[in-house]
């Protein structure tokens, strides 16, 4: 079995825990060296060290900087509450403790934009719920701006606790077809497994989810979305599977797939090489309306959809993960699109601030 370039499908990997840590404050004021209607933006981040490198890169910085924006890291050894003022909270840390004490910031300093709330953030870490909102979707009354735009479902999938003995009867059971991609059930690992028989399936290792493996070509499409903003690329994938690979004895087993290196090469940059019917794009109708679905359903406004096309077909797609915060740092141009994101998340606050207090 060949990986072929990029990345699998599967879920942005849970990064280090290390964070690093300054202290600094500011707010929402004027800048006396710039045009007195700018406004200075202060984000507090608590990131990893890993994802810090990623996202926060010297020409983000720059750009963001020049339109008023200021970085400021989040100190975990002192109370949230005595850093800032901060204007947005931006965060990816895990652990029971930083959620509550995010959760009652957001209840202390409702004036703070948290980006994203931690309840709605376990809701995608968990892949027995993650997929529900897509599924629940009803994009029909959309028919009238969505001629010929397509169907989004999501793969039939079972959700396996423990008892890797029990596997093949549940699957039985549940009616799902080899081979199946075996996920862990908390999504933050990147790894996954191929199952191409029933004998097969007790050596996988619970708690995980099993999801019908799609032909889909090869090829994922990453659908980042960042507030209103949309934007897909293309990512190799695993190869399809034809019932000749499933009848082969040599095929049978479980094939495990750890983390691909990010640095490999995107299918964007091999487009020209693929078969037109698998390189397609998603009509851009379809993935406005289905991440604007999902913005309102999921309560974010930072997460990505690995999304693929049924081979065969033009307009059958699945959603097969959904990632938070994911590595913007490989969308073309999210340099510009987040500092416009940041401005206007910034603005739309403001100017409900002041029409409160502008109330007799």
């Amino acid at each position: 079995m060949r990986l072929m370039q990029e990345e699998m499908i599967g879920y942005e990997s849970e990064e280090e825990r290390e964070m690093e840590s300054s202290s600094s404050c500011g707010s929402i004021v004027d800048l006396g060296f710039q045009e007195k209607s700018m406004k200075v933006v202060v984000v507090g981040y608590a990131l990893t060290s890993k994802k810090i490198k990623s996202f926060l890169q010297p020409k983000f910085e720059g750009l963001a900087r020049n339109k008023g924006i200021f970085f400021v890291a989040i100190d975990q050894t002192r109370p949230l509450s005595d850093q800032g003022p901060f204007d947005i909270v931006l965060h990816k840390l895990s652990g029971k403790e930083w959620q509550q004490i995010l959760e009652d910031y957001r209840l202390t300093h409702p004036e703070v934009t948290v980006l994203d709330p931690p309840s709605a953030i376990q809701h995608v870490y968990n892949r027995q719920s993650m997929l529900e909102d897509v599924a629940d979707l009803d994009l029909s009354d959309a028919a009238y701006d969505m001629q010929n735009a397509g169907s989004v479902g999501v793969p039939k999938q079972l959700v396996i606790e423990k008892d890797p003995s029990s596997i093949p009867d549940a699957v039985k059971q549940a009616g799902l077809a080899l081979p199946l991609v075996a996920k862990p059930l908390v999504a933050k690992s990147h790894e996954l497994s191929l199952a191409y028989d029933e004998y097969s399936l007790e050596k996988l290792e619970p708690p995980l989810v099993l999801q019908e493996f799609i032909n889909h070509g090869g090829v994922v499409f990453k659908v980042y979305i960042v507030g209103d903003a949309v934007k897909v690329v293309r990512r190799f994938s695993l190869p399809d599977v034809s019932k000749r690979d499933l009848s082969r004895r040599s095929v049978g087993g479980v094939f495990r797939f750890p983390r691909v290196s990010c640095a490999a090469q995107s299918a964007d940059d091999s487009v020209a090489d693929l078969d037109p019917c698998i390189a397609e794009l998603p009509p851009r109708a379809l993935l406005e309306r289905l991440a604007r679905e999902l913005r309102r359903r999921l309560g974010l406004h930072l997460f990505n959809l690995d999304m693929i096309r049924e081979h065969g077909t033009r307009d059958r797609f699945y959603v097969i993960d959904i990632n938070y915060f994911p590595g913007y740092g490989k969308m073309p141009e999210y340099e510009h699109i987040f500092t416009d994101f940041l401005l206007n998340l910034a603005k739309s606050k403001y100017k409900k601030r002041s029409s409160t207090t502008s109330l007799p």
